[in-house]
């Protein structure tokens, strides 16, 4: 099948967003490098990205709407605090203590806990594909931490692992409710009032530790650059991209973002990519795309069983 030219520039947008969030981990690794604290990074980095998703959200007046019209904006407080704004703050606190590759290893086992709860949700047990793909994972985690190196475990901070894990957690809750969300907004807006409320929550908890004195302006210009990464480009490049070409593509072009990371932190920061690592990254991909196309034949499975009724 031939493509259009559209297509291939959706795919590059979608890849675009994917690899933008992966370099925002050795970013905020800088950062913190540069003095300034985990408090004063997560304050400044969702606080200027609400900003900047406004000014989008006013740049487009043909999709305003009003986002407190009957209740529908509750669903969105919650996916916000408990799914962005938690995994903002437990992934921040796990790049405090853990190199940028590990702590996006520990991220990414969103995965097999999305596939978790969507068993539990549906009260079903895990098909087969979906197990192999919890165990390729499960084993390309362990490569990847570098978890059969000599003395690995004096080397890993188990407060950061558990930072890592929660943030994983979090945004699996963040996509398994996201995915059930039934409202008519505009992606833009979504995404404004998610983070508006994350960050109210984020300001009463840490709020008072945020000001940069000296340092404000250099850490307006941090909170920036980790804004547009981590949240206005992806945005802009899943909103154009994803409608074109489709929410399976699309997930497992946005798992680029796991090699990218581990790219980014070795060229930026200097981190070092044992050939263990390399193999880890590459099982998790693996997973990665094993769980989406048993999840896609299970929607297809779906639709033909709707339309034979």
């Amino acid at each position: 099948m031939k493509h259009s030219s559209a297509y291939w520039m959706s795919v590059l947008l979608v890849l675009l967003g994917a690899a933008s969030y992966g370099i925002m981990s050795p970013i905020i690794k800088l950062a913190y490098a540069a003095g300034f604290s985990f408090e004063q990074i997560t304050v400044h980095q969702v606080g200027i990205s609400v900003a900047l998703l406004w000014l989008l959200v006013l740049l487009r007046p043909r999709l305003w709407r009003n986002p407190f019209q009957r209740g529908k904006w509750l669903p969105l407080a919650v996916i916000g605090i408990f799914g962005l704004c938690l995994t903002t703050v437990f992934y921040n606190l796990a790049l405090q203590r853990l190199e940028a590759s590990f702590a996006i290893v520990l991220l990414f086992q969103f995965m097999w806990i999305t596939i978790f709860l969507e068993c539990l949700w549906f009260r079903r047990k895990p098909g087969r594909q979906q197990i192999l793909a919890i165990i390729v994972v499960m084993a390309g985690t362990l490569l990847a931490v570098g978890l059969f190196e000599q003395n690995s475990f004096v080397k890993i901070d188990m407060a950061g692992v558990g930072f890592g894990l929660a943030s994983a957690v979090t945004y699996s809750l963040f996509l398994f409710l996201t995915g059930r969300l039934q409202t008519d907004y505009d992606p833009v807006i979504k995404s404004a009032m998610m983070m508006t409320f994350g960050f109210i929550v984020i300001s009463l908890l840490y709020g008072s530790k945020a000001w940069g004195s000296n340092g404000e302006w250099a850490l307006l210009g941090w909170g920036t650059a980790l804004a547009l990464l981590g949240c206005v480009i992806p945005a802009i490049c899943f909103n154009k991209g994803i409608p074109k070409i489709g929410s399976g593509l699309a997930s497992l072009l946005g798992a680029m973002e796991l090699p990218v990371a581990a790219i980014s932190a070795w060229l930026i920061i200097g981190e070092l990519l044992s050939a263990g690592i390399w193999l880890g990254i590459l099982l998790i991909l693996a997973g990665i795309v094993i769980a989406e196309n048993e999840a896609r034949r299970m929607e297809e499975r779906t639709e033909g069983l709707e339309e034979s009724r």
